[in-house]
């Protein structure tokens, strides 16, 4: 059985684009603040950290999936030149209602069992929004909201880094 840190894309890893805004390209991505060294200390307890984010701007034809892959590629080679690295990319592409895998759904985790054994007793979902709540909680994993003032009834934590931090001291 694996630990699996299952995380958000935008507003948990990077800046978050402009309202009906999408982050297609390289030099639109801003990694957050520790985000690298967050990821790092994750990596070093054990876990594996999977991506699982919404990207609608795909099929509402603001991207290609070819783009997203050469942005996901480009961030991950940045991770990896200060010693972070995520384990797995799961996307969605589809607009609301297409599919079963755009988040509140839990498709792109059902995906990522494909890969890992995930343990979920030991697994979180680190989010943004309250879809990516939702869809951890529908999963069976632990939750931590971030970058969030909403109330979602889960663990808030003010960014990555201090949800890295809560994880490695509450591990039980």
């Amino acid at each position: 059985m694996e630990k699996v840190i299952f995380l958000d894309r935008d507003g948990v890893i990077n800046e978050k684009a402009a309202p009906h805004e999408y982050i297609s390209r390289w030099e639109e991505f801003r990694f957050l603040p520790g985000v690298p060294e967050a990821i790092y200390s994750l990596n070093e307890a054990g876990y594996k950290l999977v991506i699982v984010s919404n990207q609608r701007g795909i099929a509402r034809g603001m991207m290609t999936m070819e783009q997203l892959n050469e942005l996901h590629e480009n961030m991950c080679t940045a991770l990896e030149k200060q010693g972070a690295h995520i384990d797995a990319i799961y996307v969605c592409p589809h607009n609301e209602g297409e599919c079963t895998c755009r988040k509140p759904d839990i498709g792109l985790f059902l995906q990522a069992e494909q890969q890992f054994c995930v343990d979920k007793a030991q697994s979180f979902m680190i989010g943004d929004s309250a879809s990516d709540i939702e869809a951890g909680e529908r999963y069976g994993v632990r939750t931590i909201l971030v970058n969030n003032e909403d109330k979602l009834g889960t663990v808030q934590c003010k960014d990555l880094c201090s949800a890295a931090d809560y994880i490695l001291h509450n591990r039980g």
